[in-house]
């Protein structure tokens, strides 16, 4: 511990770009995936602005209770099926997974084919349930 301390304070330009670094790269590769919403916004950005709501779980997790008017597209069929779900690439959409983890890599995806507006929802589906907001069975 004390030589790591040593270092540190040595060499503390090196360790100091190396944070910044990380801090930059992860800046960077969430902002490709879409910006996190929490539960809250994405109430709002779904009354305001008419977001579609895409729930990247599979079809027997979604059938236990997802959010309503949410349309379900299984991460696995995202690719295929994304053109014929979300025509619309100016509108928002906002990605939902369980943990919210999945939807960065949905997120990059969309980005990469040209939606405009791409959200993730922080915490995901549990996240939801964990602030009591209403699921549909």
């Amino acid at each position: 511990m004390e030589k790591l301390i040593l270092f540190l304070a040595e060499q503390w330009m090196l360790v100091g770009g190396l944070l910044s670094c990380i801090f930059l790269l992860s800046y960077h590769d969430s902002r490709k995936s879409g910006r996190s919403l929490t539960p809250q916004q994405v109430v709002n950005l779904v009354n305001g602005e008419g977001a579609l709501l895409l729930d990247l779980r599979d079809k027997a997790e979604f059938g236990k209770g997802h959010i309503l008017d949410s349309k379900n597209l299984p991460l696995a069929k995202l690719d295929d099926e994304l053109e014929r779900v979300a025509a619309d690439k100016s509108k928002p959409v906002v990605l939902v997974c369980k943990l919210g983890q999945s939807a960065g890599t949905a997120g990059k995806k969309m980005t990469a084919k040209g939606y405009q507006q791409v959200y993730r929802m922080k915490g995901g589906i549990s996240e939801w349930q964990a602030m009591k907001m209403p699921l549909v069975k």
